[in-house]
């Protein structure tokens, strides 16, 4: 009679430890397909791919400008006074390599592009003795009517003297936004802030927030703003800059 209580609390307690287990086990295999997949209505898994929306911290590479049929790669345009956007008229660069020679055809610096997260000032001096800028960093120095120009960000804005922010990016499903305030070009021994919004916030004239599109998995990207300038010899102009290439994480 002993022997068969003490039989029955074994099996008893033996049935116990599988059951633990098999529960257990099922806990484990749900946790992990809830946290790899979600599964649709229909029965099929959707898988979403890291990093598909954010600030983009690094370099955006800039392809160079190139010729054709129509005008590809990167490239600057500037509308007269008075112009719009859509319309122009835009100021024909005599050095302009494009068969429209509206088009100034950019190629990339020594630092690949336009860095966001930190900045690229210029060197020291910022000019040659002809007032050709030197600044080589973002884009290479460019003849725009037989004087080069170039693009910079620094921490304080040359016009204004506000301090300003680094240019941030940010992507959202594929589509870019953000800020460029602290770009500058530097022109004829002057320098002109080109980025939006400016330093005060505002977005004078023709000045066209910073758009673009990104494709996370080829890196690939565009982004375009226009910014008009204030005051000095250029008042009232606006620049139009269109970047693309391939963006590569910091």
């Amino acid at each position: 009679m002993t022997t068969s209580r003490s039989y029955r609390r074994t099996l008893l307690f033996g049935l116990v430890v599988v059951f633990a287990l098999l529960a257990a086990s099922c806990s484990s295999d749900s946790d992990t397909d809830d946290s790899s997949s979600d599964t649709t209505a229909g029965g099929s898994t959707e898988t979403t791919a890291a990093g598909a929306s954010g600030d983009l911290v690094g370099t955006f590479g800039i392809d160079p400008g190139a010729d054709g049929t129509d005008v590809t790669g990167s490239y600057f345009r500037m509308v007269q006074s008075g112009g719009t956007l859509a319309d122009g008229p835009f100021v024909p660069n005599g050095d302009s390599t494009a068969t429209d020679q509206t088009y100034t055809l950019l190629e990339p610096g020594t630092g690949g592009g336009l860095t966001t997260g930190q900045f690229q000032p210029g060197p020291d001096p910022l000019f040659d003795a002809d007032g050709n800028a030197l600044a080589d960093a973002i884009i290479a120095p460019v003849t725009f009517f037989g004087v080069s120009f170039a693009i910079t960000t620094s921490e304080t804005d040359p016009e204004t003297g506000d301090p300003v922010a680094e240019v941030t990016i940010t992507n959202e499903d594929g589509t870019l936004t953000g800020q460029t305030t602290a770009v500058t070009a530097a022109y004829g021994g002057q320098e002109f802030n080109q980025g939006v919004p400016k330093p005060d916030g505002s977005l004078p004239g023709e000045s066209a927030e910073v758009s673009g599109t990104y494709d996370a998995e080829t890196g690939d990207y565009t982004l375009d703003w226009s910014s008009q300038i204030v005051g000095g010899s250029f008042d009232g102009f606006t620049g139009v800059w269109h970047l693309e290439g391939t963006f590569a994480e910091a």
